[in-house]
């Protein structure tokens, strides 16, 4: 991601963790460790091996996950948080924390 240097920081952040996929990408291996491609495909049914293959490229050239490629055959790639990319877990958590609360506010004025 190129950014100028008059964006603001939320923008940044917002810019690199958006789009349906990102985030829960970096959730899964957040929480689950390492993951191969065929795995994360099996986690998501609803995302495509192209759109996979894109988030993917992107968090890595964005720095937030690693891509170690085993030189066996047949070849193994696993993708996993990097150092900067596991600095995301504390906004991780209170997105959740706050998407549980939204979630129950939304059940509460609902039952009124």
């Amino acid at each position: 991601m190129h950014e100028s240097i008059t964006e603001c920081p939320v923008e940044v952040a917002v810019k690199l963790i958006g789009g349906k996929w990102k985030i829960v990408i970096l959730n899964q291996l957040a929480y689950h460790g390492p993951k191969r491609f065929n795995e994360l495909r099996r986690i998501f049914p609803e995302i495509t091996q192209r759109m996979l293959t894109l988030q993917l490229r992107e968090l890595e050239v964005d720095g937030l996950i690693n891509r170690k490629i085993y030189h066996e055959i047949p070849p193994k790639v696993e993708y996993s948080l990097s150092e900067l990319g596991s600095s995301i877990l504390p906004v991780l958590i209170k997105l959740q924390d706050w998407g549980l609360y939204y979630m129950e506010q939304k059940k509460v004025n609902e039952t009124v």
